[in-house]
């Protein structure tokens, strides 16, 4: 019996070519089994409902936020219910960061962590000797971003994210309260830093993405630094773009140390509508494995989710130690809620947040426009637990 599987990714060597590569294999051990992958645009995964998707896919690349609706709804497969416990527990033991429990809900594995991401930094080394040495503190990161050396992707959910970040590092974490996000004292604060620091760099950020800031600096001589952007394995390997880029740690922020970024990174889930359930848990236990991770799933040009692939010679020899110097960052990096209903503030506050940065203004004003959204995502989190 033939069996057809279909699969929905992003839009990126990162997101696009592991899938495929892992899916060639697989079919080639089980003839039977064919999986298509289709890809969207990165903005599109980051916005775009999965309830819909998983009426058409069997498979899903998704984000952890997305782990509440899914294990409220049921609309995937709960893995822990499908998947062998010593395999749910090595996952476990060799997550980057927090990246497999970020996809666990109220005893529900959604996914599982083939990709793992957080913002880390990112330079031109060419670019700063004839300049500047890479900065290490947030002080000289501002003066480095005065001589025009410095570009950041500023759209709203990295803006958003980005505030999360600056809140962790004047000493608040965010959602801690029923009420507000955080206290305005903290808000004003981060939002003062992020606007200083853009008031010194090009306009042009406030369209990109991470993709496309490394895509300038890779091809560009202008830029030689990026304080934090979702980091991209791809852009340091050789062959890749026209000038490989170099990753490391985020710089320290006054007494707090090291800046604490965002959790990203993508999970591998199985829809609740798939028809060839087991199947598709197989194919999902296969790409999550450490061997293929660390082998085939990055040689592809992923960038895997378990941990041993991190710290794997072989992978940090092709991408020039980017996995090795950007761990630390992802070990601390802070999950966002995952609550059913946080997505309708995720939506909408980075636009608030990336207004200020751009035009400053009423902080204030800004802050209850967030605690606004904040109040609203958690109404919609009651009213869908009562339905």
């Amino acid at each position: 019996m033939s069996i057809v599987l279909r699969g929905i990714t992003w839009d990126h060597t990162r997101g696009y070519l592991p899938m495929t590569a892992t899916s060639q294999r697989f079919a080639e051990m089980y003839p039977e089994v064919t999986i298509l992958w289709e890809k969207r645009s990165l903005q599109q995964f980051a916005d775009e409902p999965i309830q819909a998707l998983t009426e058409k896919y069997d498979l899903l690349v998704i984000d952890h936020p997305w782990a509440g609706y899914a294990s409220e709804s049921g609309v995937l497969l709960p893995l822990n219910e499908y998947l062998p416990e010593d395999f749910l527990h090595n996952q476990a033991m060799n997550s980057v960061g927090q990246s497999h429990s970020s996809y666990s809900f109220n005893g529900c594995q959604t996914a599982l962590a083939i990709d793992a991401a957080t913002p880390v930094a990112s330079w031109r080394s060419d670019v700063l000797e004839r300049e500047e040495h890479v900065p290490s503190t947030w002080e000289e990161l501002v003066s480095l971003a005065q001589k025009n050396l410095v570009l950041f992707p500023a759209i709203p959910i990295d803006s958003l994210m980005n505030f999360y970040m600056l809140c962790l590092a004047h000493g608040e974490e965010p959602f801690a309260g029923s009420e507000t996000i955080v206290s305005f004292e903290k808000a004003q604060a981060a939002l003062e830093a992020l606007r200083e620091l853009a008031s010194y760099c090009r306009p042009e950020i406030f369209g990109m993405n991470p993709i496309a800031v490394y895509e300038y600096m890779s091809t560009s001589d202008e830029i030689g630094y990026c304080p934090f952007a979702y980091g991209y394995s791809n852009y340091a390997r050789a062959g890749y773009s026209r000038m490989p880029l170099s990753f490391g740690d985020l710089v320290a922020y006054r007494d707090f140390g090291p800046l604490r970024s965002t959790l990203g990174g993508t999970g591998l889930a199985v829809s609740a509508a798939c028809r060839h359930r087991e199947v598709a848990v197989r194919y999902a236990q296969y790409a999550a494995s450490e061997e293929v991770q660390r082998t085939l799933y990055t040689m592809a040009g992923g960038q895997p989710g378990h941990r041993m692939a991190w710290i794997d010679e072989e992978t940090n020899r092709c991408t020039h130690d980017y996995f090795k110097q950007t761990l630390p960052a992802l070990d601390r990096a802070y999950v966002r809620p995952r609550y059913n209903g946080y997505l309708h503030f995720q939506d909408h506050a980075g636009d608030h947040v990336r207004e200020y940065m751009m035009q400053g203004g009423d902080a204030r004003r800004i802050w209850e426009q967030m605690n606004r959204l904040y109040r609203e995502s958690l109404d919609i989190s009651k009213e869908r637990r009562i339905g």
